[in-house]
């Protein structure tokens, strides 16, 4: 036995070089950050650079560099101008995406922020941005960016915020470093916020798969101050001086909070070892918000914190999509496209069923699936109908989840592969 934990040690160590020497000779050990701001309505979508900028250290995945676990709602591919070879990839989702389906973007036209931190290119490299709509149609920018071009800001100098460790599970260019950013915390209100950011990082790692890959992790508060406390919530007219500008009311739905500025909220987090963004917003209204590879936002002091920002985050790192469903006519019942198949991993139209968890339903298990009571209890996998804000034509794995339900005691086992996915490509480096 001792033989053959030395063999799976020794292999995983020569996979961890190997990947290093692949990083080593595209990248440099530096960030390059990515503004970018995407516009249109529901017809047609723009991409536009607005700028790049750079600081020391690279602390994202330097393993499986040119896949992805998840479509999302976009990608970033860079390829070497020199060769034409891709050297790295990664993908996300954005409020701007989820905006392009709703009414209001039948008749207007809005512009959203967007940020993405990619390894410094040691040399010039043609960047590739691709959105794409509810339908798969997409739209997409090229753009040449040259490591040593003088227009790149360098941050380097930029004095990091105040910031603490709440959870260390090892060196940051080994490990997925979550940031958490105080919003609507005053100066006076910091030690709530980091008691607050303690309890989300605690919440966070009793569940299944993060519990198991805790060393994996580290969890760091940043005091990002507020002029004022509490945040904007619209529908009390509440405009409030906040951090990173959050309100309630996102596509006039009171529960959902978000925020703009994408840009401030990596202004923040500048020199600090950062992949992840979890916001708290100091107020015990209900609500929150969580988008793949952007951020998650969650109100503190409401009773289901716990749950909530649990959920949240299942959105922000996992890709994971709603389980719950409204009544038709809700804002969201547009998000997805029934003609198609969700890139979520955790919800399905049944159009491509078998990219998503067929092999996971057990014989006997009819499809779509009865809700019975044992199932709900047992967590058993099948094909539950509703969900993705729909009552009709999308399906969830599971009666009850994380992503569904917040007396749900923990994700379901579909829910908690796909996790563990993300965990593994940001963290391991594949065989394949």
């Amino acid at each position: 036995m001792r033989k053959l934990l030395l063999i799976f040690a020794m292999a995983l160590s020569s996979s961890a070089i190997m990947a290093q020497e692949e990083f080593d000779v595209h990248f440099d050990d530096a960030t390059l950050r990515i503004d970018y701001t995407f516009a249109g309505n529901s017809d047609e979508q723009l991409i536009a650079l607005k700028e790049l900028a750079r600081t020391d250290s690279w602390w994202g995945r330097r393993v499986n560099l040119t896949d992805v676990p998840l479509k999302g709602n976009g990608d970033l591919a860079l390829y070497d101008i020199a060769t034409n070879a891709l050297i790295y990839k990664t993908s996300f989702s954005s409020l701007f995406q989820e905006w392009i389906t709703t009414p209001e973007a039948k008749d207007a036209v809005r512009s959203f922020e967007f940020t993405l931190l990619v390894p410094m290119p040691n040399r010039s490299v043609r960047a590739e941005i691709v959105l794409r709509d509810n339908t798969g149609k997409e739209s997409r920018l090229c753009h040449t960016i040259n490591p040593d071009d003088a227009l790149i800001r360098d941050r380097s100098a930029q004095r990091a915020l105040p910031h603490r460790y709440l959870h260390r599970g090892g060196d940051s260019k080994e490990c997925i470093d979550v940031v958490i950013l105080a919003e609507g915390y005053t100066v006076q209100d910091m030690d709530t916020f980091f008691e607050d950011a303690l309890i989300a990082t605690g919440e966070i790692l009793s569940y299944e798969p993060f519990n198991s890959h805790r060393d994996k992790f580290n969890f760091i508060a940043i005091a990002s101050p507020s002029e004022e406390s509490n945040v904007s919530v619209p529908q009390d007219n509440a405009w409030r001086e906040t951090a990173i500008k959050s309100n309630f009311m996102t596509f006039y739905m009171d529960r959902y909070l978000t925020s703009g500025a994408v840009y401030e909220m990596y202004d923040l987090a500048t020199n600090i070892p950062t992949e992840h963004l979890i916001i708290l917003a100091n107020t015990a209204n209900y609500g929150g918000g969580g988008i793949y590879n952007s951020y998650t936002l969650t109100t503190a002091h409401h009773p289901s914190f716990r749950p909530v920002v649990v959920h949240e985050f299942g959105h922000s790192f996992g890709g994971l999509g709603d389980e719950y469903f409204y009544e038709a006519g809700d804002q969201n019942d547009e998000m997805h496209s029934l003609s198609h198949e969700p890139w979520e991993p955790n919800i399905t139209t049944l159009v491509d069923f078998d990219t998503k968890w067929a092999d996971m339903v057990e014989e006997g298990i009819e499809i779509p699936s009865e809700p019975t009571d044992e199932r709900k209890a047992n967590y058993t996998v099948g094909v539950y109908e509703g969900g993705g804000y729909r009552t009709k034509g999308i399906y969830r794995p599971a009666v009850v989840c994380r992503m569904r339900d917040n007396v749900a005691s923990r994700f379901c086992p579909v829910c908690e592969r796909a996790i563990e996915r993300v965990i593994l490509h940001q963290t391991v480096q594949s065989e394949e």
